[in-house]
């Protein structure tokens, strides 16, 4: 729970738990200005709210109508005593006045014409229809002894009738739309002022309590839920339609009761708050010296009804003046609902009750030290916010961040705080320099379409450059060169080299300096120097192709693959020509180069194949004989030769038979090699039967040899002709498996030979049963065929009479008198013109003529 002190016109908060967390809910402020004269020589006594104005009764019988800041507008002298309660209609044209002498009055605030009378006893409460002012009847209720409802007649005369009586005082009236709420001795009564009909009663819980001292605190939620406070019980009702069925002699409206609850403390007043109400408690609490009650400051609570309980949200304890003096009876409650405003009422002392808003949240976030909250809380709400300015929240977060030494998280907060500002950018950077954090700072400068000056930025690197190398050189890599003069920091970083001239860290940093200046060749030569690795993007970047002739030893010393890829994609600016001259003399990384070249096409570096013959013997021997194969270009001679005075049986193998020198070929593999699967290897590809047969003759007297013969000559060579050569008594290794596959390798080829065959007779028989289907197929004959031979029509005219055609598969159509007679099979007859196609032109009209 918290707790409010005063000072002058303002509340302050002072949590009763110094380290509680919980935000209060409300705002609270003393009503001043003409209010405060006022209470000094008089007494509030009631209070009405209208969303315009205020109207305030006092215990010496004036009615002041205030302004919201409690300036008064109107004074109006109605009694000398104590006015009771104060009645506006919706629009706050028209005012119910009711005094204890039992005076009521009713009128417009901008006319006194009215109504006027004076009754023989107290009115405590006057409620005027809330459409007073549009209504032509006028209709409004007053409560003494009894309940009265008085309107106007067609006459124009003030008709009075009785709604209630004989149940004791009435001390409370609340009125909306239709419905008429009020609260006597014994309990709360709603009236239907459409129907006639009284809806019903909700008895009073609490008999032992006074009603005069803890009167009942009546509020309308909306046109059909009432509130009910008294005592310390809360009851809150709903207005709803009975069922046609059920109505018989009953009201045509019931009240059904959804919450009811105890409190701790007891009720002067009550107001809705969303689904939520807002209670205002008269407190009595235990001396701790005496066993006696003494009045404590009154309580105004946030609490959710539940349907027999309630949940507590929020509790404030209000220091209002001459609390120790007030009674139940002496508070009151009164709100407008255009602005969730509450005015809590006491004999010296009016206070008004807001709920918080964004800028009193950050106000708090801001007490509490929470910084970071506070300054996200203002940029959502920035386009709201009137009284905070967001960066100087932020400064207050980062002055909080400097003092607690957290340096880092300062500085990236002036990102976000600092915005564009140049001036209070240059002043925290001279803040941070005081104290010796620069680093920290650094990383977070402007540096892009907003800058600082240039002397701001160097002066940052000048610090780093003294302390921290390696920091240095990441600014000048972050950094965009135009941030500062490049000049003057080659020159320091320049001057440091004196002191350390092969400091990696320095040599590089300069070499982006010069970079950035356009220096490429200086730049160049250190990247080089340093052996680093972005010198290949620097060449290509910038084109330096021209400034490198002479240093492709150097680029190929440091990463040959990254040196000859950039050279053999940059062909047109360095020559094939050039970089075999530059290389001429490192003949290892010639090589490497000339490869790389061959591989992407066999024939840009044709001119140079001979010279690769003894690069490749030399460096890369692997890949020679691929090189053989591949190119053809090359001198075969000469690779011959190479190959032979160092002894490279297989390249030589491969040339003496790309040579034609087969035989030679064949005979190094035996003898040299002495590798029959290379052997029977070779001679297949060479499919030459005087090759197989000097192989043959070769391993005749091998046993090993004949071994590999017989497992693998058996689909290309009559088995028979080796195993007849073979010595008789010759013991030959695994011979009984080399017989067995050559075998079954003869029965593999039986069965293919028998598996084609069958495929084939197949095949026939199925192509000679669709040629037959085809042959078989009727022919169209109609009236538009012709002779092939008379060329007249093919059908005669009349085709009653007995006539003959004769239909060749191939289409063509004949009289059957104009065909010559059959060949030289009886009893076949050919189509003289396809006939006459294969032997020559003009022998088919030869034929015909015959």
């Amino acid at each position: 729970m918290s707790r409010l002190i005063d000072n002058e016109n303002k509340f302050y908060f002072l949590n009763q738990e110094e380290d509680s967390e919980e935000e209060p809910k409300l705002k609270y402020e003393r009503l001043s200005n003409g209010v405060t004269e006022i209470l000094q020589k008089d007494a509030a006594s009631c209070m009405t709210v209208h969303d315009k104005f205020l109207a305030l009764g006092t215990h010496f019988g004036k009615v002041f109508l205030l302004d919201i800041q409690g300036n008064v507008t109107q004074k109006f002298e109605i009694s000398s005593v104590k006015i009771n309660q104060i009645s506006l209609d919706e629009s706050g044209e028209h005012v119910g006045i009711c005094s204890e002498d039992g005076k009521v009055q009713v009128f417009g605030l901008y006319t006194r014409e009215g109504f006027h009378e004076n009754f023989d006893c107290p009115i405590k409460v006057v409620a005027l229809h809330p459409q007073f002012t549009r209504s032509n009847y006028k209709q409004f209720v007053t409560g003494g002894n009894k309940l009265l409802l008085y309107e106007r007649n067609w006459l124009n005369r003030w008709k009075t009738s009785v709604l209630h009586e004989g149940e004791g005082s009435i001390t409370a009236i609340q009125w909306r739309a239709n419905l008429i709420a009020w609260a006597n001795n014994v309990g709360v009564k709603i009236y239907d002022i459409g129907t006639k009909q009284r809806i019903t009663n909700v008895l009073r819980d609490n008999v032992s309590l006074r009603p005069d001292m803890y009167p009942c605190s009546l509020c309308w939620k909306d046109n059909s839920s009432l509130i009910v406070g008294w005592g310390s019980s809360i009851k809150i009702c709903v207005v709803k339609e009975r069922n046609p069925t059920e109505m018989r002699d009953l009201p045509s409206r019931y009240v059904e009761i959804v919450s009811a609850f105890e409190t701790e403390f007891f009720i002067s007043g009550l107001a809705p708050l969303a689904d939520q109400l807002v209670t205002l408690y008269f407190v009595k609490e235990n001396s701790d010296h005496m066993d006696e009650e003494f009045r404590a400051r009154p309580r105004l609570d946030i609490i959710q009804p539940l349907p027999e309980s309630c949940e507590e949200i929020s509790s404030d304890a209000l220091t209002v003046r001459n609390f120790q003096d007030n009674e139940c009876r002496d508070y009151r409650l009164e709100h407008s609902e255009g602005e969730s405003l509450f005015y809590i009422i006491s004999p010296k002392d009016i206070v008004v009750a807001k709920e918080r808003d964004q800028d009193d949240h950050i106000d708090w976030l801001l007490e509490k030290k929470k910084y970071e909250e506070a300054l996200m809380a203002a940029e959502i709400s920035f386009k709201n916010i009137k009284r905070h300015d967001v960066q100087k929240i932020g400064m207050a977060y980062i002055n909080h961040l400097v003092e607690k030494g957290d340096y880092d998280s300062a500085a990236r907060k002036c990102q976000k705080v600092l915005g564009k500002n140049m001036e209070l950018w240059e002043n925290e950077v001279y803040r941070f320099k005081t104290i010796g954090q620069l680093k920290a700072i650094s990383q977070y400068l402007p540096r892009g379409d907003l800058r600082l000056r240039p002397a701001i930025y160097e002066m940052i690197l000048h610090d780093f450059l003294k302390t921290d190398y390696e920091g240095f050189a990441t600014l000048i890599r972050e950094w965009p060169g135009e941030l500062y003069n490049n000049m003057a920091i080659v020159q320091a970083v320049s001057d440091h080299l004196k002191k350390e001239p092969t400091n990696r860290i320095l040599l590089t940093t300069l070499a982006e300096l010069y970079t950035y200046d356009q220096r490429y060749d200086r730049a160049l030569e250190i990247y080089l120097r340093l052996r680093h690795k972005d010198v290949y993007q620097l060449i290509h970047k910038h084109n330096l192709f021209s400034s490198i002739e002479d240093k492709i030893v150097l680029l190929m010393d440091f990463d040959k693959e990254k040196a000859v890829d950039m050279l053999l994609d940059n062909e047109d600016k360095l020559s094939t020509d050039r970089v075999v001259e530059e290389l001429a003399d490192r003949p290892e990384l010639l090589h490497v180069y000339l490869h790389k070249l061959f591989k992407r096409d066999h024939h840009k570096g044709q001119k140079y194949h001979e010279r690769q013959i003894g690069l490749y013997a030399e460096y890369d021997r692997p890949n020679l004989l691929p090189f053989l194969r591949d190119s053809t270009h090359c001198p075969l001679e000469k690779a011959l030769e190479v190959c032979q005075q160092r002894n490279f049986v297989e390249e030589t193998v491969f040339l003496l038979s790309r040579m034609g020198n087969c035989r030679r070929a064949l005979q190094m593999i035996m003898e040299e090699l002495e590798d029959v699967d290379k052997a029977i290897e070779f001679a297949k590809d060479q499919d030459d039967a005087e090759l197989w047969e000097d192989l043959i003759s070769y391993s005749i007297d091998k046993p090993p040899f004949i071994t590999g013969l017989l497992n693998n000559i058996g689909t290309h060579v009559d088995p028979i002709l080796l195993i007849h050569r073979i010595k008789e008594g010759m013991e030959i290794p695994n011979l009984r498996d080399s017989l067995v596959k050559i075998l079954q390798d003869y029965n593999l080829q039986i069965l293919l030979r028998e598996g084609c065959k069958k495929i084939l007779v197949a095949d026939s028989l199925s192509l000679l049963q669709k040629m037959h289907r085809t042959q078989m197929r009727g022919v169209r004959v109609d009236e538009e065929n012709i002779c092939e031979s008379c060329h007249a029509t093919i059908l005669p005219s009349d085709m009653a009479k007995p006539f003959s055609v004769v239909v060749f598969h191939c289409r063509h159509m004949f009289h059957k008198e104009c065909l010559p007679s059959s060949g030289t099979i009886p009893g076949v007859q050919f189509c003289n013109i396809c006939s006459a196609k294969k032997r020559g032109p003009g022998s088919g009209i030869l034929e015909i003529k015959k």
